[in-house]
């Protein structure tokens, strides 16, 4: 495992840290965590060196940090540097800082968080932020020694980002950052002008929600004429680690396979590592994907439970799947689970993930939620034009 510098703190981080908002589910029960299966993953993957795990209160439904909890158990959580986040969200009052800090320890089943984070800052929570003096609470919990390092998470545009920035003398941030989102939230200036600041980076939808491990043919032609042996996951990964501004990219791995192949890729990293004839490669890449990709949906579920059931992700994994797949039988499987999706409420599963876009009402609940600024129930409707009424693209979409 390569290590790299942590800012301007004395720390050391693993190229690749560990997320937890896709733990390996289980097959019977729908959106609950295999938990024995989740704990050897985590265990074998500080075991591999990766000393970075990210959490947050709203994962799984809760149930990502009670499970890293328990994985850090038997002498684990003295081996990783534990992030977890402060959910914006739900932050009304002043004193909630303090219950949502304190629920978050127990779970974990720790005494202190090295990093906590404002979660997915906007500009609506910000200004939140600020009403409520939440600044103040994270640096006396620091006091306390209840959270070492202070930080945020960000979903919004490049000069709100700025604005957060100059605010406060941060030790962390986390951005979405890959070789397709560069000019996305807070983008590569974004990147450039944190990094300025001394502060930490922390990489997160490098493989932007796996859209850009799934590839197209053309996308993989390009790959294999390049005569670099390299799967698509190493090209994302190693895009990031050459960049010197990038301290730690957390992946969410669901399974012992990427853990492991990802871990190969972290070890051959390195700062600026990359040759010419390897950006060429990225930037074909990223010509191919812009031209594919219809809706930016990285399927990080912010979104759901939709109030009336629909699964929002799966709609649009399956509309971006089918434009970009040329393979008729891959296209066959995930188009499967969408022809699964039930119209009708009273078929709802219970945690009303399996429903239809024939469903949505357009409350427009879900639009504030989305980091990408996804106009959500718009966006349904033409999806369905395309899925159920056999619409052509160029008749729905500008492409």
């Amino acid at each position: 495992m390569q290590y790299r510098p942590f800012g301007s703190t004395d720390f050391k981080v693993s190229a690749l840290g560990l997320g937890t908002m896709r733990l390996p589910l289980s097959r019977f029960i729908p959106q609950k965590v295999n938990v024995q299966q989740s704990i050897r993953m985590m265990r074998h993957a500080i075991d591999k060196g990766i000393n970075y795990f990210d959490t947050a209160w709203p994962y799984h439904l809760r149930q990502s940090e009670r499970i890293v909890g328990k994985a850090l158990q038997d002498g684990y959580r003295e081996k990783v540097h534990l992030t977890t986040k402060l959910p914006m969200f739900l932050i009304s009052r002043e004193s909630e800082f303090d219950f949502y800090l304190n629920s978050s320890l127990k779970a974990l089943q720790t005494d202190h968080v090295d990093t906590y984070l404002f979660h997915a800052l906007s500009k609506n929570t910000f200004e939140r932020l600020k009403k409520l003096k939440l600044l103040d609470k994270m640096k006396r919990a620091r006091d306390q020694g209840k959270i070492k390092y202070i930080g945020f998470s960000f979903h919004d545009t490049l000069p709100v980002f700025r604005e957060i920035v100059d605010h406060f003398d941060w030790d962390v941030v986390q951005i979405q950052f890959n070789y397709m989102d560069t000019a996305l939230q807070a983008g590569q200036e974004g990147l450039e002008y944190a990094a300025s600041k001394n502060m930490a980076i922390v990489i997160m939808e490098p493989l932007k929600g796996g859209q850009l491990a799934n590839p197209p043919k053309e996308a993989l032609d390009v790959m294999a004429a390049s005569g670099i042996e390299r799967t698509p996951v190493d090209w994302a990964l190693q895009y990031l680690w050459d960049r010197p501004e990038v301290s730690c990219v957390i992946s969410g791995m669901g399974n012992m396979t990427m853990i492991n192949e990802n871990c190969a890729s972290a070890d051959k990293s390195g700062i600026e590592s990359l040759s010419e004839k390897e950006k060429i490669v990225i930037d074909e890449l990223v010509d191919i994907y812009r031209k594919n990709i219809l809706v930016p949906c990285t399927d990080c579920k912010y979104c759901m439970p939709c109030p009336f059931g629909v699964n929002i992700p799966l709609h649009f994994a399956t509309l971006n799947h089918q434009t970009i797949e040329r393979r008729f039988y891959y296209k066959f499987f995930v188009r499967r689970s969408y022809n699964a999706l039930v119209r009708n409420k009273k078929r709802l599963n219970r945690s009303k993930t399996n429903g239809h876009a024939s469903l949505c009402t357009e409350c427009g609940v879900c639009i504030p939620k989305c980091p990408q600024g996804i106009n959500i129930p718009h966006e349904l409707k033409k999806t369905l034009e395309i899925l159920d009424k056999r619409k052509n693209i160029k008749d729905v979409f500008e492409v």
